[in-house]
């Protein structure tokens, strides 16, 4: 799956985004953003995506900066980016866990003795902290990673080539959000139906940020875009602001990242002149689509987080096999991959994009009969 998809709650979910995220000024050029902050410890400012921008009060321009406060009115609470205006309901409030411990208690009966009271105590704290925590959802993070022989031959590239890598990654991002803005995006209305709409409707298109990462927690390579879609849709029918229909856009993510595939290969034919290649990958994972003459050592070079997960997965699996006598189906192997992948993850450590390429370009020459970016 090169197209994951992660919900973002309302409040504070937005930030990490801004944590590695440099401080520029000026307009920035989408085509140029990963050369034009080449020697800046950090990531490019967000840009603003979607045909759904148009129906703000005050318009914004596509791929114009977003700024900290037009996020944290968006993303933390449903209003437009630029005055502050509520985009449809307010996000629904839910009483922390405390207060609702302390609601319970403050009922108790006044005849309890000091034990009884004691045991009331311990069971209601029991039975709050077992309920599902629930926040409202303010936006879906859908994350576009180009393959992993894209971003090697991107990592060891001149310039000029990693420029026309990322505009390719950039055309293609685009190419899916138009296809989820045209066949998948809608909104529900009514309040008879099932989950509480009768009828879905067109809205006018989706209301995004998107911003580049360089590397992985291991500070490998690994170009991929955070393609943050806001929970605010403007119907059609109406013009009202509502929720988008999240179901219809997890149901979609496989589907997203095929497309994202397909076009991706074809954008990075037509700038860069690649072939592509099938390559398997081992047993319970699916064969991959790999640019024809990236080696594959060099690849599994700079997948050390692949590797960290792969033989976290092994010990998991290990361990199932003697806890149950079998070997996990397909879907039980997922699931331990998902956990592995949780248990092997590292903090983030921010680098200058020149400093990741100097240090990509001397593990590549270590391992390579020719100099990497020739």
């Amino acid at each position: 799956m090169t197209v994951s998809i992660r919900v973002m709650t309302a409040g504070q979910g937005y930030r990490y985004l801004l944590n590695s995220v440099v401080v520029g000024d000026g307009d920035r050029d989408a085509a140029t953003a990963l050369t034009r902050y080449y020697e800046q410890s950090g990531t490019p400012p967000g840009r603003w995506c979607g045909s759904g921008l148009d129906g703000l009060g005050e318009p914004i321009a596509l791929a114009s900066e977003v700024s900290e406060q037009q996020l944290k009115r968006l993303l933390g609470h449903g209003q437009d980016p630029n005055t502050g205006e509520p985009l449809g309901r307010p996000f629904r409030t839910f009483t922390p866990e405390a207060e609702r411990v302390q609601k319970r208690v403050d009922d108790l009966p006044e005849s309890l003795t000091s034990d009884e009271l004691t045991a009331e105590k311990e069971r209601i704290a029991a039975e709050e902290a077992a309920k599902p925590t629930v926040a409202p959802v303010a936006g879906f993070d859908l994350t576009f990673s180009v393959p992993k022989s894209v971003s090697t031959l991107w990592a060891v590239s001149d310039a000029g080539t990693q420029t026309l890598i990322a505009q390719a990654h950039h055309a293609a991002m685009q190419d899916v959000l138009a296809l989820i803005e045209r066949d998948v995006a809608m909104t529900r209305i009514g309040a008879k139906g099932p989950r509480g709409a009768v009828a879905q409707v067109e809205i006018r298109g989706l209301i995004a940020t998107a911003y580049d990462h360089y590397d992985s927690r291991s500070s490998d390579p690994q170009l991929h875009t955070h393609l943050v879609v806001a929970n605010r849709v403007q119907a059609v029918r109406d013009g009202k602001w509502r929720t988008l229909d999240s179901r219809a856009l997890h149901n979609a993510v496989t589907g997203l990242s095929e497309h994202y595939n397909a076009v991706l290969s074809d954008h990075l034919a037509q700038l860069v002149g690649t072939r592509w290649e099938t390559r398997e990958r081992g047993p319970g994972r699916s064969t991959a689509w790999e640019v024809a003459g990236v080696p594959q050592t060099l690849m599994d070079e700079f997948s050390s987080r692949t590797r960290d997960i792969e033989q976290a997965k092994d010990r998991l699996v290990d361990e199932y096999v003697a806890k149950h006598g079998r070997q996990p189906s397909k879907k039980v192997l997922w699931q331990i991959r998902q956990q592995a992948t949780l248990e092997t993850r590292p903090a983030k450590v921010n680098h200058s994009l020149a400093d990741l390429t100097m240090r990509w370009r001397e593990r590549a020459a270590a391992m390579l009969d020719t100099d990497p970016v020739a």
